[in-house]
Parts: structure tokens; C-alpha cells; sequence
């Protein structure tokens, strides 16, 4: 009986306004499986779960709407002012998000036949997650393309965009971490023709 191809797990991260998500659907249509954490960190704060009461019982109520979910935008607005804050609330959702990507990885295993699995991950290495993968995909622009896409996209001020973007690890940092790297400050067709060369090498 021929033996199953090895599944091969990569991550993907970058930084706001880098593109992710582009690179995220390109690795899609090229035939990978995609795992969204951010989809993850959503699930695992709905009302009732474990998440969702470490966070109402540290920020209290009032960062509730009226169907008991979390209000985004005033618990945003917390933990963009104070650092700490921040840490507490990804202490909280961090483990819960891993445990739920494990899970969904497994599942996948078990059920799918992609043979290339991508995990979109945007604080990955910020949450020391990046040594649980042998591959480490960044999607880079340099930091003043950055700067113009936020403004654009978002229709902030020069100083608002560049506060949003100190807020996270440089992507000039999260490069060093990366075991391949798309950059995606030129045109669609080359940052795709990037992504198909790495999908192709992890098939």
C-alpha cells in the first residue's frame, strides 16, 4: 500500500497593513488548508467560555454589550492605552487559541488531504508560538509602505497610523525568525508568484 506524503505545517505572520491576508488567500487558491487564528481567538471568547469569564471577571462588565459579547472596541481601546492590560488579555486568550489550533489541526489530519496546512497567526512570535513550527512564513513591506497602506485603508493621521504600528514587534524584526519571507511592497503578480514558490517547495 503506498505510504500518506508527510503534511507539512507552516506558519504565516506579518504586521497591520503588510498584506497578510492577501498572502493568506494566495496560499489558499494554491491548494493549501488555512487556519485562522484570529478565528480561533473569536470562538474562544463567545459568552460562557473559559476565556470570556478569566476576561469579565479581570475588566469587568462594563466591557460587555448587551448580548454579553465582548464590546471590541472598548476593550481595544484598554488595552491600546496600557501595555499591561494587553499582556493580561493575551495571557488569557494565548493557551485557549493554541489549544484550539491544535485541535483544528488534528481534526484536519484525520479528515482533509491538503498536503500543505498554513496557520495565520498575527502575533506569532510576539506569543513565542513561532518554536512550535519548523516553517515560519513573514510577510514584509518596509515600514513607511506600512505606514501609508494603514493610513489609507483606516483613513488615519501620520501619527495615529505610526502609534497602531509601535504597538507591534517591527516586521524588520520578525524577519529574523522567518524561514522565508514574501514581500509584498511590488505588484500582486510578484508577491504571488512568491507565495506559489513557497507553497511548491513545502507540497
Amino acid at each position: 500500500m503506498m505510504q500518506r506524503k508527510q503534511r507539512h505545517i507552516a506558519a504565516l505572520t506579518g504586521g497591520i497593513a503588510s498584506g497578510k491576508s492577501t498572502v493568506a488567500r494566495i496560499f489558499v487558491e494554491s491548494g493549501a488548508y488555512l487556519i485562522d487564528a484570529d478565528i480561533a481567538a473569536r470562538k474562544v471568547v463567545e459568552p460562557g467560555q473559559p476565556a470570556w469569564q478569566e476576561i469579565v471577571e479581570y475588566f469587568g462588565r462594563e466591557i460587555l454589550l448587551e448580548d454579553r459579547q465582548l464590546d471590541r472596541k472598548k476593550l481595544g481601546s484598554i488595552i491600546f492605552h496600557h501595555p499591561q492590560e494587553r499582556s493580561t488579555l493575551n495571557r488569557i486568550i494565548h493557551p485557549r487559541v493554541i489549544e484550539k489550533i491544535d485541535r483544528e489541526i488534528q481534526d484536519m489530519q484525520e479528515t482533509q488531504t491538503h498536503q500543505v496546512i498554513v496557520v495565520d497567526v498575527p502575533l506569532l512570535i510576539e506569543a513565542a508560538m513561532h518554536t512550535t513550527y519548523s516553517t515560519v512564513i513573514v510577510v514584509y513591506v518596509p515600514e513607511e509602505v506600512q505606514l501609508l497602506r494603514l493610513m489609507e485603508r483606516d483613513h488615519l493621521s501620520l501619527s495615529e497610523a505610526q502609534t497602531r504600528i509601535d504597538t507591534q514587534m517591527p516586521l524588520s524584526e520578525k524577519v529574523k525568525y522567518a524561514t522565508h519571507v514574501i514581500h509584498n511592497d511590488e505588484s500582486l503578480d510578484k508577491t504571488r508568484e512568491q507565495v506559489i514558490a513557497v507553497y511548491q517547495h513545502l507540497c
